[in-house]
């Protein structure tokens, strides 16, 4: 079991920044694929990135050159850099987390692949 608790969600203007986090707990969780995902009203949940264990990682078009993802492995963290944030990036932003299938599955960004979620952090950006 992996447990995961998101933080660092908030308002912000369009252009600005803001840092999401994810604390990760649970045995082996250093094995498992890790992924943002968002949700904002009447949409589908959409993959926005994600990292391999071998730190890989693979983005949604719509972020490329604007979020980066990493992770902290000394604080069992996910990491989310959200940059030059614009109205239609807000939504509620789900880590996620999934182990043992093959990396190339994981790169679609599917949130039918992942096992484990997070309660979500709200992120509004106002033009």
């Amino acid at each position: 079991q992996v447990q995961l608790v998101e933080s660092g969600g908030g308002s912000v203007q369009a252009g600005g920044s803001l840092r999401l986090s994810c604390a990760a707990s649970g045995y082996g969780y250093s094995r498992y694929f890790m992924a943002w995902f968002r949700q904002a009203p009447g949409k589908e949940r959409e993959g926005v990135a994600g990292i391999g264990s071998d730190g890989f990682t693979t983005y949604a078009d719509s972020v490329k050159g604007r979020f980066t993802i990493s992770k902290d492995s000394a604080e069992n963290t996910l990491i989310l850099q959200m940059n030059s944030l614009k109205s239609e990036d807000t939504a509620k932003y789900y880590c996620a987390a999934d182990c043992c299938r093959l990396r190339a599955r994981y790169a679609y960004l599917n949130a039918a692949d992942f096992a484990y979620w997070g309660q979500g952090t709200q992120v509004t950006v106002s033009s």
